[in-house]
């Protein structure tokens, strides 16, 4: 069967934490998890994979990590270090395909259509992209090639670490269906509760279920659901679109329940989600504000706002009030974060700061544009400790954690 289309998905391997131990060899072979602190605090945002023998995963509280793995090596990390591992491995997708759907800092679609000819096939051209990658980064990456990103996406998955699983058109479907049912994208446990008490148990009875059936069971879903259990999907390759979101987030040193603290430390998120919107010109429709409680449940909220935003007194009041609107019934605070999402290029000011008026007729906008210049640059040469606002030192004890990413703070494995 001809290949209509060639889509590569291309993950690497525990990124964070590979990063880790190529930067420091006295790490090779051990349990490490990237994140948190040993003192139990925090979630895992990446873990080796011989952690990952004992149990541990990406988004798991430190402390349940721990527990699962005692002497599991716990690194800080730093995003400015995988940031910069990113940008290289940007490079190296581009000199495969001039089609690239970044989806976080470390895996993203490429459509290889045609390639073929000035590359070779599948097989080469995905033996060439890890060869690139332990070349140019010493790192490894899983790579998967199929016609659609859904079966890509899959296939790079299927041989971790340093995998290459090539699904040509006509195995596509035998492929998805020989995969558990939690695998099909939208298949979430209350999604595949609700489709086993309809007796639907494997993507194959998906992929032949009457639609009336199946409707009754996951609603809206339905369609879109068997359309992937046969294989089927026609989403382009959409290139450039970076990061999807911009997010910092802190856990505290202990438990906080005071209002006044976390509108302290929330304030001081708000101006880092800001300063890098700035930074990377751009600015967010939707504010989201996110709390962790002492019992690792997580809470979150988001709000848009009426035009895009990258202004961090409105991130922060917008997070503020949807703080205020959540009943904790007296509960203590683990984690808090802010971010902002729906990025577009922005515009020089925002129209609603001061008046109605055209931004260049607006009273102290060229201030504020000023001002903001000047912070930047203070926190570009002296780091962001050396400017705050008075309020946020309350927030001392806290470890900050950004995200500039399809899937804020995590690797994506």
């Amino acid at each position: 069967m001809a290949w209509e289309r060639t889509i590569a998905h291309v993950d690497m391997d525990a990124f964070y934490a590979s990063v880790e131990v190529r930067d420091d060899p006295s790490l090779a072979g051990k349990p490490i998890a990237v994140g948190g602190s040993a003192d139990r605090r925090g979630v895992v945002s990446s873990a080796s994979y011989e952690a990952r023998r004992f149990g541990v995963r990406s988004a798991m509280p430190m402390s349940t990590a721990l527990r699962h793995c005692p002497d599991l090596i716990v690194v800080g990390g730093s995003m400015k270090k995988y940031q910069t591992a990113s940008r290289v491995l940007r490079r190296i997708f581009d000199e495969f395909s001039p089609c690239v759907e970044p989806l976080s800092l470390d895996e993203a679609f490429l459509d290889l259509t045609g390639s073929e000819r000035l590359l070779g096939s599948p097989e080469e051209i995905g033996d060439a992209i890890r060869a690139a990658i332990r070349r140019e980064l010493d790192l490894t990456g899983s790579v998967g090639i199929s016609d659609s990103k859904f079966v890509a996406k899959l296939a790079s998955d299927y041989r971790k670490p340093d995998g290459l699983t090539i699904v040509p058109p006509e195995d596509v479907k035998r492929f998805v269906q020989s995969l558990p049912l939690e695998r099909l994208w939208g298949a979430g446990p209350a999604t595949v509760k609700a489709l086993r008490r309809e007796g639907i148990r494997t993507i194959a009875a998906i992929a032949e279920a009457d639609p009336r059936h199946l409707r009754r069971a996951v609603g809206n879903l339905a369609e879109r659901l068997q359309d992937l259990a046969n294989g089927r999907d026609h989403r382009p390759v959409v290139p450039g679109l970076g990061a999807k979101s911009i997010s910092h987030e802190t856990t505290f040193a202990a438990d906080v329940a005071d209002d006044g603290v976390l509108e302290g430390v929330l304030l001081g998120l708000a101006e880092n989600v800001a300063r890098r919107a700035r930074r990377a010109g751009v600015s967010g429709r939707t504010v989201h504000l996110k709390l962790r409680l002492p019992d690792f449940s997580t809470l979150t909220r988001s709000r848009t706002v009426p035009s895009p935003t990258r202004e961090a007194t409105r991130i922060f009041r917008t997070a503020r009030e949807m703080l205020h609107g959540i009943d904790r019934k007296g509960e203590a605070v683990r984690l808090i974060g802010v971010g902002v999402s729906g990025l577009t290029d922005a515009p020089q000011l925002e129209l609603d700061l001061f008046t109605e008026q055209e931004p260049e007729t607006r009273p102290g906008a060229e201030r504020v544009r000023l001002l903001h210049e000047a912070e930047d640059a203070v926190v570009t040469k002296f780091g962001k400790a050396s400017l705050a606002r008075a309020r946020t030192l309350l927030s001392s004890g806290t470890e900050d954690t950004s995200s500039l990413a399809g899937r804020p703070g995590l690797d994506s494995d």
